[in-house]
């Protein structure tokens, strides 16, 4: 009795340290069963475009001028002889339809059109009667051409302005004649010279 006592004690340790070793084991396996339902992390692919992040510095885009230059409308090419009265004087030029498109196009071109565009803006005032609407040019004209950090700010001098300046208070179609006279002049002496050996014009009277 004793020694099948002695016996069945020794199986049941030896069992029993199998079965501890088997359970360790399976502490250390990984269990596939769950790992396979895990959704991996996905890495972000090298070549992905990073999304656009605006910069704390940014400089803001400059905002459009209220007053934008249209393409000058297309008139019928003069002859020769027409053409070649513009190089007389800047009058001939300016009173020509093709010829004042073609000026105006001539000083874009040079990024200096604001000389032009005021001069246009004053013959279009002066023909102006009613006067709801000539006030509402004046202030235009002001705001573009004559105070001072205006977008297109011509060069006329101080005494020149005071007295455009005067006259806004009381308008007249001469408002903005001695002005419009000065930049006419600035016109006569710079850029009028430049536009008679530009190519726009020499393809013209060739």
């Amino acid at each position: 009795m004793c020694k099948g006592f002695a016996v069945l004690q020794q199986t049941c340790l030896e069992r029993a340290k199998h079965i501890k070793v088997k359970f360790g084991t399976l502490l250390q396996r990984p269990d596939h069963e769950h790992t396979e339902n895990v959704i991996p992390f996905q890495k972000k692919p090298e070549n992905a475009i990073p999304l656009p992040q605006k910069p704390e510095n940014a400089i803001p885009l400059p905002q459009k001028p209220e007053r934008c230059l249209e393409t000058p409308p297309k008139y019928d090419r003069p002859s020769r002889a027409e053409a070649s009265q513009w190089g007389k004087a800047l009058d001939n030029v300016l009173t020509n339809n093709y010829g004042l498109a073609t000026f105006r196009d001539f000083l874009r071109s040079e990024f200096s059109e604001e000389n032009i565009e005021f001069w246009v803006a004053c013959e279009d005032y002066k023909r102006t009667r009613e006067t709801s609407k000539m006030a509402a040019k004046a202030k235009r004209i002001y705001k573009e051409f004559i105070q001072t950090g205006a977008h297109w700010e011509v060069n006329i001098d101080h005494i020149t302005k005071d007295v455009t300046v005067r006259n806004l208070g009381r308008l007249t179609p001469m408002t903005f004649d001695l002005a419009q006279r000065q930049v006419f002049a600035l016109m006569e002496k710079d850029s009028y010279r430049r536009f008679l050996k530009s190519n726009q014009y020499r393809e013209i009277i060739k």
